[in-house]
């Protein structure tokens, strides 16, 4: 059954199960990997202290909008929370899947704000606060969104993975534009595009 032929399809099986006997140190990186595992594992990197990052300044964020954001504050403080719990969600399965092909997750705080994509900006206020984490969602979405287009076909588990993320982050913008709306605070022109 294992090398049923149809519409000129067949799996060479014994090639197959050679393989997978001869490679065993590579893990979940076989010859059917068709990119470069230092890059994505880089990649994955970059993104894991993006992730991180997020979750610092969503925490800071959190605590500080009910302490000096007054009534408004504390209706955004478990939202925050949320995002941040989600934020700390995607960081370890991007580390998990750093492992899997074969690399070390890089958690040291030192490389956290070399290699995020985003800046951890403190924020003055709530309206700064929730505009600061709009700008990271924004970057965050612009930046998985090429990753997916780099990653194609030649990676589908780690693509899926980054398509997964970026749903979510669409998900917060839109949460953090629904809050500065909301409040009256507005997402002004200098947000930008």
């Amino acid at each position: 059954m294992g090398n049923t032929k149809s519409d000129g399809f067949a799996l060479d099986l014994p090639a197959i199960r050679q393989r997978a006997r001869l490679h065993l140190d590579d893990g979940a990186v076989t010859r059917g990997y068709r990119l470069d595992v230092a890059t994505v594992v880089g990649l994955l990197n970059d993104s894991l202290a993006t992730e991180l990052v997020c979750v610092l300044r969503y925490k800071r964020h959190a605590f500080m909008s009910a302490a000096i954001g007054g009534i408004p504050g504390f209706a955004v403080h478990e939202e925050l929370m949320t995002h941040a719990a989600q934020e700390m969600a995607h960081a370890d399965r991007f580390a998990q899947r750093i492992v899997q092909l074969g690399g070390e997750p890089d958690f040291d705080p030192r490389n956290l704000s070399v290699r995020s994509h985003s800046e951890y900006a403190p924020g003055a206020g709530l309206e700064d606060m929730l505009r600061e984490d709009l700008i990271a969602e924004r970057i965050a979405i612009d930046t998985y969104h090429e990753i997916i287009g780099f990653l194609g076909d030649r990676d589908p588990t780690t693509r899926r993975l980054f398509e997964d993320t970026l749903m979510q982050e669409e998900e917060h913008a839109d949460d953090l534009s629904d809050f500065l709306r909301r409040l009256g605070l507005g997402v002004s022109a200098h947000a930008g595009r």
